[in-house]
């Protein structure tokens, strides 16, 4: 058993309770992030000290009361907003070009991938590693809950309410309040009819 699991309790997502040593521990988490330059943390996160976080020489912000687990992977130009959960080992990558933007209220669950590029391969001349990249950003917008092991391609926009069932892949945008699931996803209905037949 790890020193950081018998601080944490082995939960997989940063939560304080009572115990100051906990709180503690994920303040030394916050530090952890915000010591680079281009880091910006709101005071009333929750960072694991085991996730990794940096700007990669961009701009990356966390906002009020968000919770980042042990193992989530955090790089580049990322923005994401109040009230989000990103659970254990997801892995959020921007780059230059490609940023990615998070709103309010959304719910990472574990193993999410969303990478704001792709490598360049039309050229089989010349390996792939050395054509470069193409970056397009990625946008998920407040309120959505991303389930577990989705993956989310460069130049998506995920709307406004929306749910994202396990293991689906994104690669084209989803209209708020949409429930998509499968690989490639697919919408399969709207959160707001059901709002409204059920009233």
């Amino acid at each position: 058993m790890t020193l950081s699991i018998i601080i944490d309790g082995g939960l997989s997502i940063p939560k304080c309770g009572r115990n100051p040593l906990r709180w503690l521990w994920f303040r030394w988490g916050r530090h952890l992030a915000a010591r680079h330059r281009g880091v910006r943390v709101d005071r009333t996160c929750r960072i694991h000290p085991e996730a990794r976080i940096n700007p990669r020489g961009g701009q990356l912000t966390i906002g009020a009361r968000t919770r980042i687990a042990p193992g989530a992977c955090i790089q580049g130009p990322v923005t994401i907003g109040e009230d989000c959960t990103v659970q254990i080992y997801s892995v959020i990558v921007a780059v230059r070009g490609g940023p990615i933007t998070i709103g309010n209220d959304v719910h990472i669950a574990p193993h999410v991938m969303m990478i704001a590029a792709h490598h360049k391969f039309v050229d089989t001349d010349i390996p792939i590693g050395k054509q470069g990249i193409e970056a397009a950003p990625i946008t998920i917008e407040d309120d959505v809950w991303v389930a577990g092991r989705v993956m989310i391609t460069a130049g998506v926009r995920i709307g406004r309410g929306s749910v994202i069932g396990a293991g689906a892949v994104v690669t084209k945008d989803i209209p708020p309040w949409s429930v998509a699931v499968g690989v490639p996803a697919r919408v399969i209905r709207t959160r707001k009819a059901q709002q409204s037949d059920s009233a």
